[in-house]
């Protein structure tokens, strides 16, 4: 029975130092620099208000544990940052993940968010589970064109945007005080600000990313939502903007956190020859 204990044993510690690799720490922005193009709506619902969601794009190459956020907008001008009632945090795979067939309202879902989140990534300062430290960059930001209540399903979808916009530069740090892990893969991230009066404003980033963001090997545009549309998505550029040669945008947002290293060769091939002894040493079994 002791050396059966000390088998198990020596299993655990390769478990522990066998089979992971140092931690690398993980960060992603599109740049800390709005480039002024287009601001976007994104709220969550609250009485007599539709929610509004705006997504963009990033890429994990392995499984990562993520901490901590970061993005851009426009709040009205004058607006106290007391006036930040709630931030909410999602994440969406990419369609055609976590979703039905296309429903065909819309023009395409092809690269869009999915149509549901990842539940189990849901973060929100309502239940404690992040918190957000709001700070004015400039108060009195200005962008060429906005995206708020023009969401539409096909064949309407075009409408050039709703024009200019100016009002507080934001910048909103979140911790998320139960880190999100999430698998390496393609994701949608998408922030929501409620506010105790007037709208916020998601700003555009450059694309493709320039220094100091992280260049993704596809990039793909930021689109919308809001609860008449869902389950569907717009692509903001292509779609609502639209043109004879449409424009298509990145979003300002930064993640960081930690790479969650995955089991090493070495690691598995010690558990396998531990193994191999524990069954040796039990012998066969007998009724």
């Amino acid at each position: 029975m002791h050396q059966v204990a000390r088998i198990a044993a020596a299993i655990s510690t390769a478990l522990v130092f066998g089979t992971t690799a140092a931690a690398d720490n993980f960060f992603f922005s599109t740049g800390f620099n709005p480039d002024g193009k287009i601001a976007t709506l994104s709220r969550p619902a609250s009485p007599g208000v539709l929610q509004t969601e705006t997504a963009d794009d990033f890429i994990l190459g392995q499984q990562t544990s993520i901490d901590h956020a970061s993005f851009i907008g426009l709040l009205p001008s004058g607006t106290p940052l007391s006036s930040v009632n709630r931030v909410e945090i999602e994440f969406y795979h990419v369609f055609p993940a976590d979703s039905a067939p296309p429903s065909g309202n819309v023009p395409s879902r092809m690269n869009s968010p999915a149509d549901v989140e990842i539940g189990s990534a849901t973060r929100d300062s309502m239940d404690g589970s992040l918190s957000v430290i709001p700070a004015i960059l400039n108060p009195t930001f200005s962008v060429l064109n906005s995206v708020v209540n023009g969401i539409n399903k096909k064949p309407n979808q075009t409408t050039l945007g709703e024009g200019p916009v100016t009002g507080e530069e934001v910048l909103f740090n979140v911790a998320f005080n139960t880190p999100v892990l999430l698998p390496g893969d393609h994701y949608f991230f998408r922030p929501e600000v409620q506010l105790a009066n007037g709208n916020f404003l998601w700003l555009s980033a450059p694309k493709p990313i320039v220094a100091p963001g992280t260049p993704l090997s596809t990039d793909l545009q930021a689109w919308i939502r809001n609860d008449n549309l869902a389950p569907d998505w717009l692509r903001i550029g292509t779609d609502i903007v639209g043109g004879a040669t449409p424009p298509t945008f990145n979003m300002e947002f930064s993640l960081s956190g930690e790479v969650v290293p995955e089991p090493t060769t070495v690691g598995l091939l010690g558990l396998g020859l531990l193994g191999l002894g524990l069954a040796r040493r039990l012998g066969p079994s007998h009724p």
